[in-house]
């Protein structure tokens, strides 16, 4: 039986992608590939999920995009910290909730990030 097995990649537009890429490097960590694109290896402890909002859900926001992305993180503070410290708009308040840890910013690209830290 064919069925949908994780996320493969979230793919978007981009008005600087050299810097784009230059800006997760230096304040996330994270090393593009040769062909550009970052890519990590599933460490075999959570789950990837897709989930829509309704049209005029508030959860995007501030961002005017109508994606959001969600990363798994092990250290939701210290990433917002670097995020922070690379210029992005930090989007409330560290979260500890019972379905983990939720940090959000802005990137460069005016798209919101989501940091989910297992708990």
């Amino acid at each position: 039986m064919a069925k949908v097995l994780g996320l493969g990649g979230v793919f978007f537009r981009c008005e600087d992608v050299d810097a784009y890429r230059k800006w997760w490097e230096e304040h996330m960590g994270l090393s593009p590939e040769a062909w550009g694109a970052f890519q990590w290896e599933s460490d075999g402890q959570s789950f990837t999920m897709m989930s829509p909002f309704k049209g005029d859900s508030d959860y995007m926001q501030p961002s005017n995009a109508r994606f959001m992305i969600n990363l798994r993180v092990d250290d939701v503070q210290t990433l917002i910290e670097k995020a922070r410290s690379g210029g992005a708009e930090i989007v409330g308040d560290v979260e500890d909730t019972e379905y983990g840890i939720f940090g959000w910013f802005i990137d460069p690209e005016g798209i919101k990030i989501e940091l989910w830290q297992e708990v």
